[in-house]
């Protein structure tokens, strides 16, 4: 399941009461069907502004479920790609300096059928998709959210 997807879950179920610890939450994550790990879920904390109280857990305010964790990813396309490249199946995007591992991030978050994953440097994401028409449509798409 996608990162966002989990963080959403996480916001659910703090909307319904704190939760004591990590662990806890781990748990109950894992009930849902979300194998999650210390580090990854220390990530999540930190990055939907979760408090620890004396109760444990709790939402930071003016979070809610619905409110995504990243920015669009047509918002980061249209901000931050600078060129689109097709290798086969690869796609090889080149973005402005120190902008493309939130590009990938967001990319991974959207869960689109044509991503197999992504690798992302400095300034370069690498996009594998299956095969070479899948990688022709996502090339398309990308490039449309630039024009």
């Amino acid at each position: 399941m996608s990162k966002a997807a989990r963080q959403k879950t996480i916001l659910e179920l703090l909307h319904r009461g704190p939760i004591e610890s990590q662990e806890e939450l781990q748990g109950v994550l894992a009930k849902r069907g979300f194998d999650v790990g210390q580090a990854t879920l220390s990530r999540d904390i930190r990055e939907l502004g979760l408090m620890k109280t004396y109760d444990g857990y709790v939402a930071g305010s003016g979070v809610s479920p619905g409110e995504p964790v990243l920015p669009s990813v047509s918002r980061l396309v249209r901000e931050f790609v600078l060129e689109v490249r097709l290798a086969q199946n690869l796609l090889v995007l080149k973005t402005s300096v120190g902008s493309a591992q939130p590009v990938a991030a967001a990319m991974d978050a959207e869960d689109w059928p044509e991503v197999v994953g992504t690798l992302a440097g400095d300034d370069t994401i690498l996009v594998i998709s299956q095969d070479n028409k899948t990688a022709h449509q996502l090339a398309r798409r990308i490039e449309g959210m630039l024009a």
